[in-house]
């Protein structure tokens, strides 16, 4: 059967979330095609529905979410809330555009994962889309693993499994402006998105009408120490850092966190013709040239850093 064209877009997240708004700023390029940013909040079933009948989108991307402030920490004392949208909320999305027969991208997470001993650090095995998630030490995460479990049902959803996102600036969001925060990082190969080059293969991939679950990560793997000594390289110079163990980490952190390689053998395989997607370390590495430009032409570079990124 031949896939339905892509010509009305329906972008939940798109008004308020990052990935979202940067996911409708990629769609508005798009010649001969719509896009609309949802108003209805996802846990509202009925207003979904509605907003649905009355779009009628060809595609609905579905970026909505709570993953905390300031930072995943939070949902472990606000349970009932991150159920109701992580959960119940995007189960609707799911669930009503499978009853109306449309394609929907949920752009969901990696981070349900941890090293073990089938997939040892710095071995080069990655888990695959078959895995099933071994890592619960967060609720957020725990939440993530049993939701995909259920999206993997639905035979019009692609479930794009993002992790420790990169964009080239310095939004608060972005997994570099996180860590050069922290006054103290764990070093830990991981697999890592860079926004730039991955957003547009998702709409790629939304268009091929692809659906199932996808290691949504830039090939290979990129350590915190490797990202920050590139933010020196090309940002700051004068920046410094220190490194502690997971166990040190634990002390300081409510919920623990996810460290993983993925392997995006099935990614590379299925991406659509033409989508370039470099390896994680090329990757980011073209990221911190980009985001030099950037903060350039915003007046940060050379020497007027806000305060908060600055070591003291």
């Amino acid at each position: 059967m031949a896939e339905t064209p892509m010509t009305r877009v329906l972008i939940f997240g798109g008004k308020t979330g990052w990935i979202g708004g940067l996911m409708a700023d990629l769609v508005k390029k798009e010649d001969g095609i719509e896009c609309f940013l949802a108003e209805s909040r996802i846990e509202n079933r009925a207003d979904v529905e509605a907003e649905l009948d009355k779009v009628k989108p060809s595609h609905v991307l579905m970026s909505a979410g709570i993953t905390g402030r300031p930072n995943i920490d939070w949902c472990e004392d606000h349970k009932p809330e991150t159920i109701r949208t992580n959960v119940i909320g995007t189960l609707n999305v799911a669930d009503l555009c499978n009853m109306k027969n449309i394609h929907c991208t949920i752009y969901a997470t990696g981070c349900i994962f941890k090293y073990d001993d089938e997939h040892a650090l710095g071995s080069g095995v990655g888990f695959t889309e078959e895995s099933f998630p071994n890592f619960a030490e967060s609720f957020y995460s725990e939440t993530k693993g049993y939701m995909e479990q259920m999206l993997k049902c639905y035979p019009k959803c692609m479930i794009l499994r993002v992790r420790m996102p990169i964009s080239d600036d310095l939004i608060h969001r972005n997994f570099v402006t996180k860590i050069v925060k922290y006054e103290r990082v764990v070093n830990i190969p991981n697999s890592m998105t860079v926004l730039t080059e991955m957003l547009p293969a998702s709409l790629a991939m939304a268009k091929a009408g692809l659906t199932g679950v996808y290691n949504f990560t830039n090939p290979g793997v990129i350590s915190h120490n490797q990202v920050l000594d590139l933010y020196k390289k090309y940002i700051d110079p004068t920046y410094t850092y220190k490194n502690f163990t997971v166990e040190e980490q634990a002390k300081v952190i409510k919920a623990g966190r996810s460290n993983n390689e993925l392997d995006t053998t099935k990614l590379m395989r299925d991406m659509p013709e033409g989508v370039v997607i470099n390896d994680i370390q090329t990757a980011v590495d073209l990221c911190f040239q980009r985001m030099k430009v950037n903060l350039t032409e915003m007046g940060w570079l050379p020497d007027n850093m806000p305060k908060e990124f600055l070591r003291n």
